[in-house]
């Protein structure tokens, strides 16, 4: 299977699951591949407008409903918790219009909100006018990229498999340097905690 057909067989739904998730990277790669002509940029940033906006459903409501059990079944999260919620507290509003934009805040901020007394209606809004915005730009940004790469590489089509893989790979690493360094302090803290 070429990459190629890959994109175009999988590229929307792989689009929806890593927005669902935390999808700075699949969005860029999306863009990149509607540059590139596999996808579709005004349906890239749709898929990853519904994506996000399910995320961010899913986690605002695990933090209304089961905020207990997962605290307790998480407990070195009440640190990161105690920041977010006095960001809630002092600039709400704000908060919600620009947590998107801040790597690696989203799931503890949503979380947050929905155990904060925020309607969900209002969040509901100004979560999905943040989510587009995000999906635009993102997207946008990717093809710009794409047409940036095109510019520097003449012969990109012979080069978009690398390209692919090394934006992939680089996004996975700092994802995972970010996620090790925050993870592992919260936990030797937990640790200290009990």
């Amino acid at each position: 299977m070429t990459l190629e057909h890959f994109i175009e067989t999988y590229g929307y739904l792989a689009l929806l699951v890593g927005t669902f998730l935390e999808g700075e990277t699949t969005m860029v790669l999306a863009g990149l591949a509607a540059y590139l002509g596999y996808l579709s940029l005004p349906w890239a940033i749709l898929v990853a407008f519904i994506g996000t906006i399910m995320g961010d459903q899913l986690f605002f409501y695990l933090g209304r409903w089961h905020s207990r059990a997962i605290l307790a079944s998480h407990p070195a999260w009440n640190l990161r918790l105690d920041k977010v919620q006095r960001l809630i507290d002092s600039h709400r509003m704000k908060l919600i219009l620009i947590f998107r934009f801040l790597y690696g805040l989203r799931i503890i901020t949503l979380f947050a909100l929905g155990m904060s007394r925020i309607p969900a209606a209002y969040f509901f809004l100004l979560s999905a006018l943040t989510a587009l915005t995000w999906a635009a730009a993102m997207g946008i940004g990717g093809y710009l990229f794409g047409n940036v790469l095109r510019i520097i590489i003449v012969d990109i089509k012979r080069y978009e498999a690398k390209a692919f893989w090394a934006i992939a790979i680089i996004g996975g690493l700092i994802w995972g340097i970010y996620f090790y360094r925050h993870k592992r302090p919260l936990k030797d803290k937990g640790k200290k905690e009990t």
